[in-house]
């Protein structure tokens, strides 16, 4: 077989298809088999992807023809089945959260590293051109000293009823929408302003009465006195996908009403000017398949994937206990 193949661990996630379909449509890796411990989900994904099945998860990494595995299950069995997948030699992406605790996502990652395999978390939104090209014009300074940052993402799941009830278990799932969706608004707070906030607040609301968030909003208060909001809502019709930036010279908005980012104030003067977009970074599947053949570095996604873990979690923790939490950035 040319190329790296890969095994399909898990159709628990809604995005399980979409990673498989990656597989297909990349020139450098090869779809080889799937599995599931729910017979329904394997059926049906299989069925979708055209794909055989194998019985148990031993079988799949014991396939001489799988290199490498993505991860698509439960949020509560990534760290059982990332290990043996490492463990087994092979080559992990993963579905985000990487695992429901820093000292188990620290743990996979000295994992990988001792059996010399790649672990790759999906962070999609970091690597698109709007969030490559605010963070370059952070780092320029031409926002002056950043105070603020807001980013959201909201769609229609459970308003629309596609999104799977089974995000709604919280002994699987981990979580809510903060867990699921609000990762992606939580690591590009950290992206704008930095991975280690003073404080974390959160609010959590249940409107479709599912029994975890379908709504949430988190506050992550710095040092310096900038202030991260992280939103992220399963009841939001039409859906959203926005950030702004604020800074003491200028500012930048994505997504409001527009696919643009746009700037005022400071080099982009006192009207809303678009923003030249650069090209996106590799796409975090692309990263994986070339830290595999030793062509990319994935450390970076995965320190981004510890602490957008301990953001999770801590927020988590907010909305629990209904308490302002002093952020723990060991």
């Amino acid at each position: 077989m040319e190329g790296i193949g890969v095994g399909v661990a898990g159709f628990w996630h809604v995005h399980a298809n979409d990673y498989a379909r990656q597989v297909v449509d990349h020139p450098r890796t090869q779809l080889v088999a799937g599995w599931d411990r729910d017979a329904k989900l394997a059926e049906d994904g299989a069925a979708t992807l055209g794909l055989p099945l194998v019985d148990d998860l031993d079988t799949l990494l014991a396939l001489p023809e799988v290199d490498a595995v993505t991860v698509t299950t439960a949020t509560s069995d990534h760290v059982d089945v990332i290990r043996r997948a490492l463990q087994a030699g092979k080559h992990v992406y993963t579905e985000k959260l990487l695992a429901p605790s820093v000292a188990e996502c620290e743990a996979l990652i000295k994992e990988a590293e001792a059996q010399g395999v790649q672990l790759v978390v999906s962070l999609p939104r970091l690597s698109e051109p709007a969030t490559v090209a605010a963070s370059r014009l952070i780092a320029e300074g031409e926002l002056g000293r950043v105070t603020y940052a807001r980013v959201r993402m909201a769609h229609d799941g459970w308003l629309g009823g596609w999104l799977p009830d089974r995000f709604a278990d919280p002994s699987t799932a981990v979580g809510g929408a903060f867990t699921d969706l609000g990762c992606h608004p939580a690591y590009l707070v950290q992206r704008f302003l930095g991975s280690a906030p003073s404080t974390v607040s959160a609010s959590y609301g249940d409107v479709t009465g599912h029994g975890v968030e379908d709504n949430a909003v988190v506050v992550a208060r710095y040092a310096d006195g900038a202030i991260g909001v992280a939103e992220a809502s399963f009841v939001t019709t039409p859906g959203a996908s926005a950030f702004e930036v604020r800074g003491t010279e200028a500012t930048l908005l994505h997504g409001f009403g527009g696919e643009e980012l746009i700037g005022k104030g400071g080099r982009f003067g006192d009207a809303w000017t678009r923003v030249e977009l650069p090209d996106a970074q590799p796409h975090p599947f692309q990263l994986w398949v070339d830290a595999i053949q030793g062509r990319a570095d994935g450390s970076e996604n995965r320190a981004a994937a510890v602490e957008l873990t301990r953001l999770v979690v801590a927020a988590n923790e907010a909305a629990d206990t209904g308490r302002t939490i002093e952020y723990d950035a060991r």
